[in-house]
């Protein structure tokens, strides 16, 4: 394993920032990654871990280790004829993951079709689109104890999955390193999720009444590219932030204002989808610097001429926040993890 000094990480973000870390190693295996550990820890530097870069937005230099997990290897455990364990190391990339799981018609995956990023990075923030999560057929995952260096697994339970949310991301952030996720997938009787989003009408498009897992990734993957911009054409980190869940009582008052708010009612809490709140606010395709909001989904903050810092991301991602607050009432929360 080389570790390299003064490492440029505009090619290891979707943003395209160009920042450097104050050293920089890829692993391969379990046995370079604790010698990339100790490494910091000899010289008391900060650690970082990277997946694919996808959602994450650095607004200044890493001085520490930056630790590029590519870990690689799938396999599979049937259960019985109608479930199998699939089990994914880290650094492999997640569309290609779903990709390989429907070449083998496992399905439960096929609605997080083309979700940037690695399957390490998936559990963390529990991703999620038209209407299935990674919690849904998340089994366990293996991870490294950063404080004892031992292997622990993590059941669901133990996860603390909630919208976006886990266990990582909250209390043991910085506390552990996903090595490998384990998914429990169907075989046979697959359950087909249409309803939620555009599905059914890209479905209808292509003359499908029946559709297949496959025909669902298929529908996805239309949707996600006809408004969603390529990173590698344009810097993004996809959606910039959690659509908001508020009171039920706080939305009512909103929608006195603003009858045709769309809204997801969920027990005592409303969701909003944070895009039309952004869309609402004027922001959408609109830009200020290097940076602006995408012109088809102003969900989406993109890096608009290649050339814009991380803090000038940021600062556009403060703008929106606080004009959804003054004319919604509404706190937006970013999505995307700020380094």
């Amino acid at each position: 394993m080389k570790i390299q000094q003064n490492f440029s990480l505009k090619n290891h973000n979707t943003f395209g920032v160009d920042v450097s870390a104050r050293f920089f190693a890829e692993v391969t295996s379990s046995g370079e990654l604790l010698e990339a550990i100790n490494h910091s820890k000899t010289q008391s530097l900060p650690m970082l871990f990277l997946g694919g870069g996808s959602n994450i937005l650095f607004t200044q230099n890493f001085d520490g280790v930056v630790i590029q997990l590519d870990l690689k290897g799938v396999s599979e455990e049937i259960i019985n004829e109608n479930e199998v364990l699939v089990t994914s190391k880290a650094g492999e990339n997640w569309h290609e993951f779903v990709q390989y799981s429907l070449g083998k018609n496992y399905g439960g995956l096929e609605n997080l079709s083309l979700i940037p990023g690695n399957v390490g990075t998936s559990p963390m923030q529990n991703i999620g689109a038209y209407g299935t999560e990674i919690k849904d057929t998340f089994v366990s995952c293996k991870v490294l104890n950063l404080g004892t260096l031992e292997v622990e697994e993590f059941n669901h339970e133990k996860c603390r999955f909630g919208y976006r949310e886990s266990i990582f991301k909250r209390e043991g952030k910085g506390k552990y390193v996903i090595l490998e996720v384990t998914f429990k997938l169907t075989r046979k009787d697959h359950f087909i999720k249409t309803e939620y989003g555009a599905i059914q009408s890209e479905l209808k498009k292509s003359g499908i009444e029946n559709p297949t897992i496959q025909d669902v990734s298929k529908a996805v993957i239309n949707i996600r590219q006809s408004k969603l911009p390529d990173p590698k054409l344009i810097g993004n980190a996809g959606s910039f932030f959690k659509n908001p869940s508020v009171p039920m009582v706080q939305f009512l008052e909103v929608q006195k204002r603003y009858p045709e708010i769309p809204n997801y009612p969920n027990g005592d809490l409303v969701k909003i989808p944070a895009g039309w709140l952004i869309e609402q606010c004027g922001w959408k395709g609109k830009q200020i610097g290097n940076v602006a909001s995408h012109q088809l989904q102003a969900l989406v903050i993109v890096n608009a001429t290649g050339n814009a810092t991380g803090k000038e991301i940021y600062d556009f991602s403060t703008k929106i926040i606080d004009s959804v607050k003054e004319k919604f009432g509404i706190e937006l929360e970013r999505e995307v993890n700020i380094v």
